[in-house]
């Protein structure tokens, strides 16, 4: 009995207590301030940090996928009797090794400057075709960029670099391997002018001396004194801020470089990364929820008017140099950072941009799924378990006074090719980060728990409380009489026998209601 009643009351009480404890913990946010604040302090680029070596030299593997448009009409494009029409060769994919070199703290410990190589190694099992062997028509790029140089110097210049350019077999298109596109091969053009002018380079390739190359010197903001500005770019170059556009907003270097953001991300941000292959920053905005290896993210990715016109997003007035040439939307002029060669970025296939280039060529077909860009990033960590860096490199084609091969064109955007750089988490940092989510959750939800067991201990005492109460009814009721009765002594006769004589008159007890 007073066992019974020492659980129930001790229940009562502990659940009570823990009831009490849970709500204000909950209210006041204590523990998940501390997690928080924890979670700030490790996520930062400084020595001892969790997050310091792995963004030093990553370890998850980053592919790179080159896709060349191959021409199979360029003479009766030159004519003007039809489209160019394109198809598409690779894969050629590219493991990329992107360790981190020079790394060196400045401003007294608050920033870290560091150079990041990029080494590409040709991964046969993941290509389409042999990039030694395969051959691919496209724009002479070596030509368009010099007559794009010498515009405007006069038709007796244009035509006497025309009539020279004809002297050597030089024309619109060419045919190259793979190989010697994207890593380089001798011009004869580009030796020829080399004699005239010999700061000249006589190679060309569209990744001519990126590989084991960087992008210059970084200072990066370590994010210890704001956990906000945790891999924001400081500088570039030494630069806070570039000098190729027209505006200030323009030539801002925002946000980070992409391989990281602060921790405890929500889906209104505007995540701004700088991208040197675009001379300039972009944003990117939430999309939709996703899960990877059982991490939860958020997939951001670039809007519309991140590539929009002028007319079209204000914000991009400043990226059109010439006024009266300004591309619309999808589209972006990057000349004044690739020594004026007329080149034109945009997203594969023009996905977000006007339709009208895409519908200049055949065999280019937008399809969001496969040709935007994206990152996967977990809200709590800041980290990407998965991105998509998807991009089109074009040309410029357009008349050009004093050049006979150029007499039938119109303004073409003419795409040559499209990369998909991509990185998803490996199983070995998936493992680590779902045991410090795990963590973080138990913590931060650790009021939560003891609001339960405060509920559930309070609820095993009412049910005791329940059960003592009946079992004293029932004792209560057993005690209780039936009937009153009591006990009376009556003579009993029998038959006197001669022996019954002898012992005398029996007694017997019968009971006799009393009335």
């Amino acid at each position: 009995m007073r066992k019974g009643s020492c659980c129930m009351f001790t229940s009562g009480v502990i659940g009570a207590v823990l009831l009490i404890m849970g709500i204000s913990l909950f209210v006041s946010g204590l523990f998940q301030t501390l997690i928080h604040n924890k979670l700030k302090g490790e996520i930062t680029l400084t020595e001892g940090s969790k997050i310091f070596a792995t963004w030093k030299n990553p370890p998850p593997p980053v592919y790179m996928e080159f896709f060349i448009f191959n021409v199979t009409n360029p003479d009766k494009f030159l004519k003007g009797e039809a489209k160019p029409h394109l198809t598409t060769m690779g894969p050629y994919t590219y493991r990329e090794y992107r360790p981190k070199h020079n790394v060196s703290f400045v401003h007294n410990g608050t920033k870290v400057a560091a150079y990041t190589a990029k080494i590409f190694v040709f991964e046969p099992e993941k290509s389409v075709g042999d990039p030694n062997v395969d051959l691919v028509t496209t724009v002479n790029i070596p030509a368009v960029a010099v007559m794009n140089r010498i515009k405007g110097a006069g038709f007796w210049v244009s035509s006497g670099i025309s009539m020279y350019m004809g002297s050597i077999g030089t024309t619109m298109f060419m045919t190259h391997t793979v190989q010697e596109l994207l890593w380089g091969f001798k011009d004869p053009l580009l030796s020829r002018l080399k004699t005239i002018r010999p700061d000249t380079d006589e190679y060309f390739g569209l990744m001519l001396h990126k590989n084991s190359s960087d992008d210059g010197e970084f200072v990066y903001h370590t994010g210890e004194q704001n956990y906000l500005d945790f891999g924001r770019i400081y500088t570039w170059k030494g630069e806070k801020m570039m000098s190729f556009w027209k505006s200030n907003q323009s030539n801002m270097i925002n946000g980070t470089d992409g391989s990281g953001f602060h921790p405890f991300l929500s889906k209104e941000e505007r995540l701004n990364v700088f991208t040197p292959d675009l001379c300039r920053s972009i944003h990117m905005r939430f999309e939709k929820e996703v899960e990877l290896k059982g991490i939860p993210a958020y997939r951001f990715t670039p809007p519309r008017d991140v590539l929009a016109s002028g007319k079209n997003n204000p914000e991009n007035e400043g990226f059109c140099v010439t006024p009266k040439k300004c591309l619309d939307d999808g589209v972006l002029d990057v000349s004044v950072c690739r020594k004026g060669a007329p080149v034109v970025m945009s997203f594969p296939h023009f996905h977000l941009g006007d339709e009208k280039y895409a519908k200049a060529i055949d065999g280019i077909s937008p399809v969001h799924e496969h040709h935007q860009t994206f990152l996967d990033l977990n809200p709590t960590m800041g980290v990407p378990v998965r991105a998509m860096k998807r991009a089109q490199i074009n040309i410029h084609l357009e008349r050009v006074t004093g050049f006979p091969l150029t007499r039938n064109l119109n303004s073409t955007i003419f795409p040559i090719l499209f990369l998909n750089e991509s990185v998803v988490i490996d199983d070995a940092s998936a493992a680590r980060i779902q045991k410090l989510l795990l963590i973080v959750t138990l913590v931060s939800h650790f009021p939560l728990i003891l609001v339960a067991l405060g509920v559930i201990l309070l609820l095993v005492s009412i049910i005791l409380a329940i059960r003592f109460y009946q079992n004293k009814v029932i004792r209560f009721d057993f005690a209780e009489p039936s009937a009153k009765k009591d006990t009376s002594y009556a003579p009993v006769s029998s038959k006197v026998d001669d022996q019954d004589e002898k012992n005398g008159t029996y007694i017997g007890m019968m009971p006799v209601d009393k009335s």
